[in-house]
């Protein structure tokens, strides 16, 4: 299941995939999770908003948000019925645009051969996250999130058995809650995406290229 992706898209490109949003381009990152990312959420005043996020949610019981991610994925089937996340489902919804994603195929239980995805058209892809908001008065706020998995398309399927819940650009405003939509229209939009992109195999640093 996808361990890295790589951001930013340009400002731009958020602005032509999702809504007017006026920010300047970010540097490209590469982000694993307890790494930082930007993630477009409906704020408390109802607004389209970009926030820094670190990939990976504690338990629900912890009382800080510690240093190693309980969780980093959540899948489509049972984000609405299991308590580790149907609350942020049901009103923490965020899209993280990505230009890039690893899937990984295993080789052995320990090793596995990580594949880059990237669109044939260059487009930004917008992937579904739950978020959490970590308060602390002495430390500051921390934001944390998890990405939406689903069943893996035909291209991803030869490798893994899962991949990113890709939202399409017309659903957009019903999965951040701008439109009003059920849970069951929600989880509809949770599907296997058979987008157009090229899968190759991550090179490693020092290592001569493909032929």
């Amino acid at each position: 299941m996808c361990g890295k992706f790589t951001q930013m898209v340009t400002w731009r490109q958020v602005v032509d995939f999702s809504q007017p949003l006026s920010r300047e381009a970010g540097k490209i990152e590469t982000v694993t999770p307890m790494r930082f990312a930007s993630v477009l959420l409906r704020d408390e005043n109802g607004r389209r908003n970009m926030v820094r996020m670190r990939w990976g949610h504690s338990r629900r019981t912890a009382t800080a948000p510690g240093n190693r991610p309980d969780h980093i994925h959540a899948r489509c089937e049972t984000i609405d019925s299991k308590p580790t996340f149907r609350e942020a489902f049901a009103g923490r919804r965020g899209l993280l645009f990505v230009r890039t994603f690893n899937e990984g195929k295993e080789i052995t239980p320990r090793k596995t051969q990580q594949h880059t995805i990237t669109p044939n058209d260059g487009q930004p892809v917008a992937i579904a996250v739950l978020w959490e908001k970590w308060e602390n008065p002495e430390a500051g706020d921390l934001y944390t999130f998890v990405m939406v998995t689903t069943p893996p398309n035909k291209l991803i399927g030869t490798i893994t058995d899962r991949m990113p819940a890709i939202v399409q650009a017309g659903d957009c405003a019903k999965w951040l809650g701008e439109d009003p939509a059920s849970p069951a229209e929600l989880k509809a939009l949770l599907v296997p995406y058979e987008g157009d992109w090229c899968m190759e195999p991550e090179k490693k640093k020092g290592e001569p290229p493909l032929l």
